[in-house]
C-alpha cells in the first residue's frame, strides 16, 4: 500500500488535535474512543514530513495507535491498517480522500510499514491485539481488514483470521493506487510492483547527508589547514558521493553488493583528486605517491561505508545479504581507512621536516 521510507506521498492529514507523543495501549479492554481524522493537507503536516525526511527528532514523527474514522463510516465501511509513522499514516488517508472508512493504526514504534514488517512490529501479534483492543468486531459487521502489501512479511493471514475472525486483504504497494484498487479489490501486476525511481532514491539523500554533515564539516576544516583547499574539497566530494550520487546512480553501478558499488563510486570520485595532486609541480614525487595512495584508500572506503546506510531502505537488498556484506566488507573498509590515515600521518611528518 505504501512504500513509506522511499515513496510516501508528501500530502498528509494527521489528526493534529492529538499529540505526536507515542502512547502504548497496555489495557486488554477495548479502546474507549474512536479518534477522528480528515484528509486535509495542513502546513504543520508538511513541516512534520520535512523534518522526518531530514531525520530531525526521528522518533517523534508518530501517530497514536488505535482506531480512527475518516469521513462518516458506518458498520459496513472498509477498515484499513497502517503503521503509526506519520508519513505512512498521512499518505494512506490522503489517498482515501472522499472515502468513508476506518483506519486501524498499529503500534510500530514510529517505523514505516516495510521496515516494521521486517522488525516484527507490524506483525500478526500486534494486529490481532489491536483488533481486540479497538473493539473492531462490535463496530463493523464485516470481517475484513485491508493491509499494505509491504506489510505482508510480518503478517500471517491465516493466523490473524484464526485468532481474530478477521480476514486479511493485501492492497497495492502504493497508497496512491488505492482509489483504483477499491473499484474491484483486485490489484494489477503494476500495483504489485515495487518501483524505486530516481525520485524515490533521491528522497533518501537529505537524511543521510544530515547525519554525515557534521563529520564532513570537521574533516573539511582540519584538512583545509593541514593539506590545503584541494584536500578539503575531497572530503566534501566523498560525503556527497556517498549520500547523493550513490542513491542516484544505484541501479547503474555494476556489482550487486552495496559495499563494492560504493568502492567503485568512491574510486571514480578519487581519480580527479589523484590527478590534481599528481600534476602539482611543487610537490615532490614521494609525497605525490603517498598522497595518491591515501586518497585511493580513504575516499572509496568512506563512500562505501556511507553507502551501507541505504541497505535498509531499498529494494536491492535482503536482511541476510546485508549481514553478509557487513561481515565481509566492513573490516576491509576499516583497514583501508586506517591505512590511509597512517599514510596521511607519514605525509604530515614529511612536510613538517621539510618546514624545519
Amino acid at each position: 500500500m505504501v512504500n513509506e521510507k522511499k515513496t510516501s506521498s508528501l500530502c498528509s492529514c494527521a489528526p493534529k488535535s492529538d499529540s505526536r507523543s507515542f502512547i502504548t495501549l497496555t489495557s486488554n479492554s477495548p479502546a474507549s474512543e474512536i479518534r477522528t481524522t480528515t484528509s486535509r493537507i495542513m502546513l504543520n503536516d508538511r513541516l512534520d514530513h520535512f523534518f522526518a525526511r531530514i531525520g530531525v527528532n526521528r522518533m517523534e514523527h508518530i501517530v497514536k495507535p488505535g482506531l480512527y474514522k475518516l469521513g462518516a463510516p458506518n458498520p459496513d465501511s472498509l477498515v484499513f491498517v497502517s503503521a503509526n509513522y506519520t508519513l505512512s499514516f498521512d499518505a494512506l488517508r490522503c489517498a482515501l480522500a472522499g472515502t468513508d472508512c476506518y483506519i486501524l493504526v498499529l503500534d510500530t514504534k514510529g517505523i514505516n510499514v516495510w521496515c516494521a514488517a521486517g522488525k516484527g512490529t507490524f506483525g500478526t501479534e500486534e494486529l490481532v491485539q489491536r483488533i481486540s483492543w479497538s473493539g473492531l468486531s462490535s463496530i463493523v459487521r464485516h470481517r475484513t481488514v485491508i493491509l499494505p502489501q509491504l506489510g505482508a512479511p510480518g503478517i500471517s493471514a491465516p493466523e490473524v483470521q484464526r485468532r481474530s475472525g478477521f480476514k486479511v486483504e493485501f492492497g497495492p504497494v502504493r497508497a496512491s493506487d488505492l482509489p483504483e484498487y477499491l473499484k474491484t479489490h483486485s490489484a494489477t501486476p503494476e500495483m504489485r510492483r515495487v518501483r524505486f525511481s530516481l525520485k524515490d532514491r533521491l528522497v533518501l539523500a537529505p537524511v543521510e547527508f544530515r547525519h554525515a554533515a557534521l563529520p564532513m564539516i570537521a574533516a573539511t576544516i582540519i584538512l583545509y589547514f593541514l593539506a590545503g583547499p584541494l584536500a578539503a574539497l575531497a572530503a566534501i566530494a566523498t560525503v556527497m558521493a556517498g549520500t547523493v550520487l550513490f542513491p542516484a546512480l544505484l541501479p547503474f553501478i555494476p556489482t550487486h553488493d552495496f559495499s563494492t558499488k560504493g568502492l567503485i563510486l568512491g574510486g571514480i570520485v578519487a581519480i580527479p583528486f589523484v590527478i590534481s595532486f599528481g600534476i602539482d609541480s611543487a610537490m615532490p614525487l614521494l609525497m605525490k605517491a603517498i598522497t595518491s595512495l591515501a586518497l585511493l584508500l580513504i575516499i572509496p572506503a568512506v563512500t562505501a561505508y556511507i553507502a551501507l546506510n541505504f541497505t535498509g531502505c531499498t529494494t536491492f537488498t535482503s536482511r541476510t545479504g546485508v549481514k553478509k556484506e557487513i561481515y565481509r566488507y566492513v573490516p576491509v573498509m576499516a583497514l583501508m581507512i586506517v591505512s590511509g590515515i597512517l599514510l596521511s600521518i607519514v605525509l604530515g611528518v614529511i612536510r613538517f621536516k621539510e618546514m624545519i
